[in-house]
């Protein structure tokens, strides 16, 4: 049975486009000021509540389960009894959300110029994604949400960078891997998924200043030199903006500036 992806009706595209995959957090908009903030502390708040340990350990479980399964409910979900449902409620609970969101400006205009289908692929809840969506005014824009909800396979959960999550979610969007563009703000994620054979944009605008030796809100420990910079093999486009989106050459086999 075909995995229940959210989606609406399809919207209008160009055609002779790729297949744009769009990471939510730090992609589409700047989460790293106000919202991953809000989303750790959520995080480490029910991991305190649901284990009944100190601060100090449930920031350090948190990292520690980012780090080892690419997202935190992943290792609560194997390792502790708790309510994933739940657990994702209240991590992306924020009444404030339209006060904490900055994004590019004309970003629906930057989005709906864009040749070829458009869909959100993210570790977020649909829940928090489409809110985050209406906010921003580009739910229309794409054909579907793939959230973390819908990632799940034979009652296991997954999230990115699973490669056979992303196979089986593309497979059920009836899109072909060598037709898919990943914008991403995470190149731990594009690394992985370049095997694939998927085109591979990073955006690196709204990634912060780094302080040594200091983990981000996904565990990885930050570096000395300032983030974004250089440009690794597997990333066939680095851009700082959507709006450098327009220079990515899009051809039959999708082969990136």
């Amino acid at each position: 049975m075909p995995i229940p992806v959210s989606r609406r009706r399809r919207p209008a595209h160009r055609g002779g486009g790729p297949v744009w995959l769009f990471d939510l957090d730090n992609t589409l908009h700047s989460a790293s000021h106000a919202i991953f903030p809000a989303i750790n502390e959520g995080m480490t708040r029910y991991i305190i509540d649901a284990l009944g340990i100190g601060r100090a350990e449930a920031d350090e479980l948190r990292l520690a389960y980012v780090r080892r399964y690419g997202a935190t409910l992943l290792g609560l979900a194997r390792h502790h009894p708790i309510d994933p449902h739940e657990f994702l409620r209240v991590a992306h609970a924020m009444p404030e959300l339209r006060q904490m969101l900055r994004a590019e400006r004309g970003l629906a205009r930057l989005i709906d110029a864009l040749p070829g289908r458009k869909i959100v692929l993210t570790n977020a809840p649909e829940g928090y994604a489409r809110a985050v969506l209406n906010e921003l005014g580009i739910e229309r824009l794409f054909e579907r949400i793939i959230a973390i909800e819908h990632m799940r396979r034979r009652g296991q959960w997954h999230a990115k960078p699973d490669l056979a999550m992303l196979r089986h979610v593309l497979r059920a969007a009836r899109v072909r891997l060598a037709e898919a563009v990943l914008v991403e703000d995470t190149r731990s994620h594009l690394k992985r998924y370049r095997r694939l054979g998927i085109g591979t944009v990073w955006i690196v605008g709204h990634l912060v200043a780094p302080v040594r030796g200091e983990r981000d809100g996904r565990g990885e420990r930050r570096a000395a030199r300032m983030p974004g910079a250089g440009r690794p093999h597997y990333i066939d486009s680095r851009i700082r903006s959507l709006k450098s989106l327009r220079r990515v050459i899009s051809r039959s086999s999708h082969a990136l500036d």
